[in-house]
């Protein structure tokens, strides 16, 4: 069935009319008070969620952990960084610290003081992380900052921590037990040493026992000073120009001082072709405190 077509002028009228009865219908509502109610103030719009604060990594989990990755970058602050003015420097310091917060989901950072015991340093840097790569960007981050810029690298290590691979329970029962018998019980440890190791070619090229007997003579006059001494090693055969980071902290630089003295003395010393160079002595400080001290400010004022 063909629907029936309304003529065009027809449909212009009838709008027309529909229109005019509305307007009026409005008119005679609002006259008697029952119009269309006032628009209501508009709903605030919906705020922006707040940024999530970032949660710091766990400081003894990840210490505590095989496959951590530590950089160790030592650096020489530039005399010029001292004659900034003040306000410069507060400012330099205050910028680092904003770098520490901004990757502390990634990294932690533990700060050394060097000035007054290394001619070649101020202080170092100790960077754990479980992604090498997050460790650079946060030390790219840092170079930025007008503190680093002022800062000379004059050393840089990068290690990994990994099991123990010759003074286990398996293959040496005594040893491995008189090491984790022993328990630092010294006050809190102030100094942290950082001393690299690489070891010839002939260390290499020895058989498995033959090390593991080289290792054993090397650890038996250690134990005594555990009680004095905390030691991490980090390995870095390919990851730097050196085979070892050995790190040590004490409260007792006499007892670490009769270790090292130790050490010199047992046969594996003869296949290390760098222990050291550099050694370096630092005090064990914040972050804050590190800067604070090389930018001379008092962070309260």
């Amino acid at each position: 069935m063909i629907p029936t077509l309304v003529p065009h002028r027809q449909w212009l009228t009838f709008g027309f009319a529909a229109a005019i009865s509305l307007a009026l219908a409005g008119t005679a509502l609002a006259q008697q008070g029952g119009g269309m109610p006032a628009p209501g103030p508009m709903p605030p719009a919906p705020m922006a969620s707040a940024p999530m604060a970032k949660a710091p990594i766990d400081r003894t989990k990840i210490l505590t952990e095989l496959g951590v990755f530590g950089d160790f970058s030592v650096y020489k602050l530039r005399p010029e960084y001292g004659m900034l003015p003040a306000a410069d420097r507060k400012a330099a310091a205050a910028e680092v610290l904003a770098v520490v917060e901004k990757h502390k989901d990634k990294v932690i950072v533990d700060a050394y003081l060097t000035r007054g015991f290394d001619a070649k340093s101020d202080y170092f840097l100790r960077v754990h992380a479980y992604d090498l790569a997050a460790a650079q960007a946060f030390l790219t981050d840092f170079r930025a900052t007008k503190f680093g810029s002022y800062s000379d690298v004059t050393e840089n290590l990068v290690g990994v921590t990994k099991a123990l691979n010759y003074i286990t329970k398996a293959k040496s029962e005594t040893l491995n037990a008189g090491l984790f018998a022993a328990t630092y019980s010294d006050p809190a440890p102030r100094f942290a040493i950082m001393i690299p190791v690489k070891k010839s070619a002939e260390w290499w090229n020895m058989t498995e026992p033959q090390r593991l007997k080289e290792i054993e003579t090397h650890t038996a006059p250690t134990l005594q000073y555990l009680v004095n001494v905390k030691r991490k090693l980090y390995h870095s055969t390919g990851l730097s120009d050196t085979d070892f980071i050995t790190y040590f902290e004490t409260n007792d630089l006499g007892a670490f001082n009769n270790l090292l003295i130790a050490l010199a003395q047992v046969p594996e010393n003869k296949y290390h072709t760098r222990w050291g160079s550099p050694t370096v002595l630092g005090t064990i400080q914040s972050v804050e405190g590190v800067v604070n001290t090389l930018s001379n400010t008092n962070p309260a004022m």
